[in-house]
């Protein structure tokens, strides 16, 4: 046995071993499966990461997490299913791919839609290998028989289906109504697709016929088709209910005064203009009042007609413009320079949300939420943390109509005849659980649905976890998994997010081929709470290289004392234990135990965190360190419980560092049976 564990050595060899043997594919029991019937499912669908570009950190977070739980319950004897896959990622992939054309000097105009979505797919294909590729460096033991995309085929026959469905059960339908649009995109987002940040932008009081009014949108003034104050305030209760004329930049207009509960009378002067076409809680105001609806922004972010002479400017350039005349004509009161208020931006380019009435199509939200409450309500869906329950039940009582239309390429067209819009992806990545299941086997679905854990980041529970339990329950009459896992967001050592800007970026590979998948992995998992934020260093992660290296070198001893030497296996009456023995194998029986239900109950680091603790401490600092004048003097039973105890250590650790421990179980030629891998788990 080698001095040093050199993990570039074994990693690939053991992860090419295991896939070949077949044993990260499980047969559901019946004819021919060769499974008895008796054993349990435990399934794990993946969150399919974007095909378009490589992984980082947060995707090693959830490798790990997820292979632990497969490969703990795959040793319990469980026919453990971890089904991997990639999603298309409609926006986000088409934003990356356009990136691309632009080096090149085209846009996808220039390649008809055809042509751009042929080119989108094969470069999503590409990235996806890529992608797996770097799954396996990481040991994610998946199935990879029964991989999935979420363009393929099989898939796009049930999701049209369920569209086709919630069509005709009426949950489906195309309004006219207000919706989040990218300029940049040129296209409709979701509410969730909507990231806030915060500005400091002016905010503009101005005359408004015989009021002055603050916004920050004086550009869309053109489109105003009331002013709106709060019935309590009592500055303005004998203008209610009245009009006016004022001279707007285009002329005159008429304009009433509505009240409404929703306008916040420390707001500016406690009046407000009301852009139906623009602005979202305005849009609410208008209806009910009877508003009527002016559009003065197109598609591309620019004014249109209704904005008389300043038809064609920019938003940026029409606000600058119109704050200049109005300036001139003395109808601009003051500029508040230094207004801090949140900003809606494109969560794929960051482009500044255009807020504007546009037809589109819908699914009615609220009869799927209260079957989506009750799941959770009744404990047939258990979130971890408990915490995040409540933030679920809050938004999925207060749940909005889902804006599913998107005016992009990439991704499935609406099924609907002459419809040229595309499916939101989250329409599609929403029946992952079920649909991947489907779409393998009848068998596999029957047997496997609804699935264990959802694993995924507590920053997706409403984009993705929501929707998957409305249309997993909508389309199956089950709940689409049992338990809901949330991590939480990787950032840097100092708790900052990590990005290329800030330079302080970790990637999982670089690191991996650094110090060791098994360390990068232990390192993720150490120290790490569900729901709550992790901090990581570079530091962390050579600490846990550090642990590997000290396993090995405990197995390199132990070796050692066995080599020559028939040593009798050993056994709970076996004679000659003394009350060292005894103590540490007491320890380590509790070990067993507190390993065992910390990962039924999810709480993944307080196993790791309890092993390290005996293998670094208990076992090799105090137990080995004593045990060396025994080994001197020919004391056999010492090295029987020292192979025991570490034997069975490297079981318990397996799920954790996959890679270390296979090579060092392979090395007890004398006792090993079946590889660590499918061996079982000790009790």
């Amino acid at each position: 046995m080698d001095k040093v564990y050199r993990h570039q050595e074994v990693e690939e060899k053991w992860y090419n071993f295991w896939e070949k043997a077949g044993y990260f594919t499980p047969r559901p029991p019946g004819a021919g499966s060769g499974q008895s019937p008796s054993k349990k499912p435990f399934c794990i669908i993946m969150p399919p990461p974007n095909a378009n570009g490589p992984l980082h950190i947060g995707h090693a977070m959830f490798i790990t997490i997820q292979d632990i739980l497969i490969r703990y319950h795959r040793m319990l004897g469980d026919s453990a299913l971890w089904l991997p896959g990639a999603d298309h990622a409609g926006i986000l992939t088409q934003v990356v791919f356009e990136k691309e054309l632009a080096k090149q000097g085209k846009t996808r105009y220039d390649l008809g839609r055809e042509e751009f979505y042929r080119q989108c797919y094969a470069f999503s294909q590409k990235n996806k290998q890529y992608m797996y590729s770097q799954l396996k460096r990481l040991g994610a033991s998946c199935d990879w028989t029964r991989e999935k995309f979420t363009l393929d085929p099989e898939i796009e026959k049930i999701v049209v289906e369920t569209f086709k469905k919630l069509y005709n059960d009426g949950l489906i339908y195309k309004g006219e109504r207000i919706i989040n649009w990218c300029p940049r995109c040129q296209t409709a987002l979701s509410d969730l697709e909507v990231e806030y940040q915060e500005r400091k932008d002016s905010l503009y009081y101005m005359k408004y016929g015989p009021f002055v009014l603050a916004t920050t949108r004086p550009e869309t003034k053109f489109g105003d088709t009331a002013v709106a104050v709060n019935p309590k305030d009592k500055r303005y209760k004998n203008f209610i209910g009245k009009e006016f004329i004022y001279q707007s930049l285009i002329g005159p207009r008429k304009m009433r005064v509505v009240a409404d509960e929703t306008v916040d009378p420390e707001f500016g002067t406690g009046v407000v203009k009301v852009t139906p076409a623009h602005d979202p809680n305005d849009f609410e105001i208008s209806k009910r009042h009877g508003l009527p609806i002016i559009k003065v922004i197109d598609p591309s972010g620019k004014l249109n007609k209704n904005a008389g002479r300043f038809a064609g400017l920019k938003v940026a350039e029409a606000r600058e413009k119109v704050v200049e005349e109005l300036s001139k004509r003395g109808d601009m009161v003051k500029i508040d320079k230094n207004y801090s208020h949140s900003v809606g931006v494109c969560y794929r380019c960051e482009t500044t949300i255009e807020p504007m009435v546009s037809p589109q199509w819908f699914v009615k939200t609220k009869p799927l939420a209260r079957t989506a409450i009750e799941a959770v309500k009744s404990g047939k869906i258990k979130i971890i943390p408990k915490r995040f329950e409540k933030i679920y039940f809050n938004w999925m009582k207060n749940i909005k109509d889902w804006c599913i239309s998107r005016q992009i390429w990439w991704g499935y067209k609406i099924p609907i005849e002459g419809e040229e819009d595309t499916l939101d992806t989250w329409f599609s990545s929403g029946q992952w659980p079920y649909a991947t299941l489907m779409a393998n086997s009848k068998e596999d679905f029957n047997y496997f649905y609804p699935t264990t854990v959802m694993e995924t980041g507590y920053e997706i529970l409403f984009f993705w976890v929501a929707r998957m339990i409305m249309l997993g329950l909508y389309k199956t009459g089950k709940v689409p998994f049992k338990t809901v896992y949330l991590h939480g967001l990787v950032r840097d050592a100092f708790g900052q997010k990590m990005s290329k800007s800030k330079g302080n970026v970790i990637n999982p590979l670089d690191v991996s081929d650094k110090y060791g998948a098994d360390a990068v992995r232990f390192s993720l998992i150490f120290g790490t709470t569900p729901g709550k934020d992790l901090n990581l260093a570079e530091d962390k992660i050579r600490g846990m290289r550090n642990f590997t290296n000290k396993i090995w070198n405990i197995g390199r001893f132990i070796l050692l004392g066995l080599e020559g030497k028939n040593v009798p296996f050993y056994k709970p009456d076996m004679k000659g234990l003394n009350q060292e023995d005894r103590k540490i194998l007491n320890d380590f029986n509790h070990l067993i135990k507190a390993v065992g239900n910390n990962l039924d109950s999810f709480r993944l680091s307080q196993a790791a965190e309890s092993i390290y603790e005996f293998l670094w401490h208990n076992f090799a600092d105090k137990y080995i360190e004593s045990s060396k004048k025994r080994i001197t003097e020919g004391d056999l039973v010492v090295l029987s419980v020292l192979r025991h105890i570490y034997l069975h250590c490297l079981k318990l650790l397996h799920p954790f560092m996959p890679f270390i421990t296979e090579e060092l179980w392979s090395k007890f030629e004398t006792i090993k049976n079946d590889p660590l891998i499918i061996s079982p788990w000790p009790k």
